[in-house]
């Protein structure tokens, strides 16, 4: 199976984090956009795994919100891997209660270590990825459209629980499965 661990958005955030696609795809038309059914944040990407591994991984879920009480964060600027200037992947950047999605982001990385799974050992920027596209270089007229895209009025997303997802590929696409859930 192939494993990964996210935060899931509330059907609000869906819907204004794809109007925000919409008018990416306005000022950068040769985007991909992420299937709105798939908007979440990832904590950690695990990649393929022994079927083996989904118990170990939800007790990990439930290891990790130990005491984690349930948080807000608030998407607030646009951004991209590596940088908005040559992104490959387009993303909703994150504030509010950071200091608890990083505790639960580390706590998740001790456990992957644990079970001897290799962790991500890169800087963790939280994000929400709302497209892709290649061989991209911002041009100073992108530049100001993605400027003027609106972000004061997207809602705070509540976080009350960690999802253990699998996913599937089908035909280049990923279907996502939710295996587990641990409230916070």
């Amino acid at each position: 199976m192939r494993f990964f661990i996210a935060l899931d958005l509330s059907e609000t955030n869906k819907k204004e984090l794809t109007f925000i696609q919409s008018k990416l795809k306005d000022v950068v038309p040769n985007v991909t956009l992420t299937d709105p059914l798939k908007l979440h944040l990832t904590i950690a990407f695990i990649g393929e795994q022994e079927d083996s591994f989904k118990d170990s991984l939800a007790q990990l879920l439930t290891d990790a919100a130990s005491g984690i009480a349930p948080f807000i964060l608030t998407p607030s600027f646009i951004d991209g891997f590596p940088n908005l200037h040559k992104a490959h992947t387009f993303f909703m950047g994150v504030k509010g209660d950071i200091e608890k999605l990083f505790i639960l982001r580390e706590r998740v990385k001790d456990g992957l270590i644990k079970l001897n799974l290799e962790a991500d050992e890169r800087r963790f920027i939280p994000h929400i990825a709302i497209a892709k596209i290649k061989d991209f270089e911002l041009k100073e007229q992108e530049e100001r459209g993605l400027e003027k895209i609106d972000l004061l009025s997207l809602s705070p997303i509540p976080i009350s629980s960690i999802k253990l997802y699998q996913s599937i590929p089908n035909h280049g696409f990923h279907h996502h499965n939710t295996l587990a859930e641990v409230k916070l």
